[in-house]
């Protein structure tokens, strides 16, 4: 192995030059051996860590034959493999970001922290965002035997700032519509919170008129969501075909065309920052303020519902009622007696 700092003498002293740098540096005395122990001590420091390197090379290697070999362009295309529909699509999209050239035919084995720092550095929020996907990925394959990025030291995403749809502003929507089925369309997302896709792809025999419920896979997560719906949701889709898909042309449409469409009519009406995602923000805000129970909410929207987790933590106001009226509300439902509440002044009987 190459040594990387050579030992010269010049004038009455050593001097040591590392070879990658050209530069040129006193060991500040004049007696060899203590200057070739000062060099040693430098090469030894620049070679351990390579050293290490090769013997967990080699102990990987005999487990696993493709530690030498494998790059993150590898693990990109086998994550790909267990993406579906328009998750596929929008992995596929982000993993030609131009960022991820710096690393995408590195070893994984050899990639180091400051790598990733130079892709996060030249890339954007998705870059943050599918980076981590991918790092994380080829550490639960045991691709990857350590993080090369430790989960405190990375980058925290910078979101841009997103709104729920108002409700004057969706009467607005509703109202300027002249498509019969958009419209509906746009009024069973304020009911449902359902994602775009989700919703426009419907059916009929989804619904549940006996107990008041909608059934359906989720097209991003194949998981089944169940929403409950009222009065309102059911005069509406009372109005809606009685088999097969509710909205027939927006289901054939590409979530980007109707996502376009709802663009322009926002843009018409002079509504700034909201698209069609906002529903969900809309439905979660509404359920927070009204106390709806955020487990609730969870089972509506899904769990992984960053609509949910975001409106619960710290958006919408919410007035609390007090403790008393749910335990008085509690003990009325099972018959139980009344609480006397006493104070210095007077003593009142509460209903139980």
């Amino acid at each position: 192995m190459k040594r990387r700092f050579l030992l010269f003498f010049r004038g009455q002293t050593y001097y040591c030059e590392d070879t990658d740098t050209g530069k040129q540096e006193s060991l500040r005395t004049k007696d060899k051996a203590a200057a070739l122990r000062l060099l040693n001590a430098r090469n030894e420091a620049q070679e351990q860590p390579a050293i290490n390197l090769q013997i967990a090379r080699a102990y990987l290697q005999a487990g696993d034959p493709a530690v030498p070999t494998r790059t993150w362009q590898f693990v990109m295309e086998e994550m790909a493999k267990l993406k579906r529909g328009e998750t596929q699509t929008r992995h596929d999209a982000a993993v030609r970001d131009p960022a991820f050239d710096l690393i995408r035919n590195r070893v994984i084995l050899e990639t180091q922290a400051e790598h990733f720092l130079r892709v996060l550095q030249a890339g954007t929020v998705s870059t943050n965002v599918f980076l981590r996907r991918i790092h994380n990925f080829a550490l639960d394959m045991n691709w990857l035997p350590w993080p090369v990025l430790p989960k405190k030291r990375w980058p925290a995403p910078a979101y841009k700032a997103k709104r729920a749809i108002r409700w004057e502003e969706h009467l607005a929507i509703v109202a300027r519509e002249p498509n019969a089925e958009t419209r509906a369309f746009y009024q069973l997302l304020w009911h449902l919170g359902g994602s775009q896709s989700d919703v426009a792809t419907l059916k009929a025999e989804d619904i549940d008129w006996e107990h008041r419920v909608i059934s359906y896979t989720r097209q991003k997560t194949g998981t089944t969501a169940l929403l409950r719906f009222g009065e309102l949701a059911a005069g509406l889709l009372q109005q809606l075909p009685k088999e097969g898909l509710l909205f027939p042309r927006l289901a054939k449409m590409h979530e980007k065309h109707r996502a376009k469409e709802f663009r322009r009519r926002c843009l018409g009406l002079g509504i700034r920052g909201v698209t069609m995602h906002s529903y969900r923000y809309a439905w979660a805000e509404r359920a927070k303020q009204c106390g709806y129970p955020e487990r609730f909410a969870q089972e509506a929207l899904g769990h992984n519902s960053k609509a949910v987790h975001r409106t619960y933590a710290r958006k919408a106001k919410m007035e609390l009622p007090p403790l008393e009226d749910y335990e008085a509300a509690r003990r009325k439902l099972k018959g139980g007696p009344p609480v006397t509440v006493l104070s210095e002044s007077s003593s009142s009987v509460i209903a139980g």
